[in-house]
């Protein structure tokens, strides 16, 4: 068949009812709103409950403030150190990453104290808690300390404009 001969099967597209028409239309006098009342004569806005609280009301109202600029660090556990590396072994952001512990090498990275490290490791990490440190101290590693890197808009755009002096 030509597609420019094509047309619709009989009966599938009903024609639309043409209501206040007058009476010889049937439907006329009422035009299908019924007699009275507040769907005869205008309707209601959109939203509209009858009366009672609007479900917009009636939610909980958001209080605080959410810091869109902070920074979530990652916890790495001593005894999870313990388990992962040997010793002697530098524990840095390529080498968790490696591990499968961090998603990204420059993932921002806490480690904390929790369990035992039954020997030495050197630990660089952007944040490490005083236990942690305590717990390295004593198996005879060391532990570097350092800022993590900004990995916010306005904190690039910042060190842009210190960079061009």
């Amino acid at each position: 068949m030509d597609q420019h001969n094509l047309s619709q099967a009989v009966g599938a597209k009903r024609p639309s009812k043409r209501v206040g028409r007058g009476n010889a239309s049937g439907h006329g006098t009422y035009a299908t709103r019924g007699r009275k009342g507040q769907n005869a004569r205008g309707g209601v806005r959109p939203g509209f409950e009858g009366g009672q609280i609007s479900v917009v009301r009636r939610a909980p109202k958001l209080r605080g403030f959410t810091n869109p600029f902070r920074t979530e660090f990652r916890a790495v556990n001593v005894d999870v150190l313990a388990e992962r590396f040997t010793a002697g072994a530098v524990i840095d952001g390529e080498a968790l990453h490696a591990a499968g512990l961090l998603g990204r090498a420059d993932e921002p990275y806490k480690v904390l104290g929790r369990g035992e490290l039954p020997f030495a490791l050197t630990v660089k990490a952007p944040r490490i808690s005083a236990s942690a440190k305590e717990v390295i101290s004593a198996a005879g590693g060391t532990f570097e300390e350092f800022a993590p890197a900004d990995r916010t808009p306005r904190d690039r755009k910042h060190r842009r404009e210190q960079a061009k002096g």
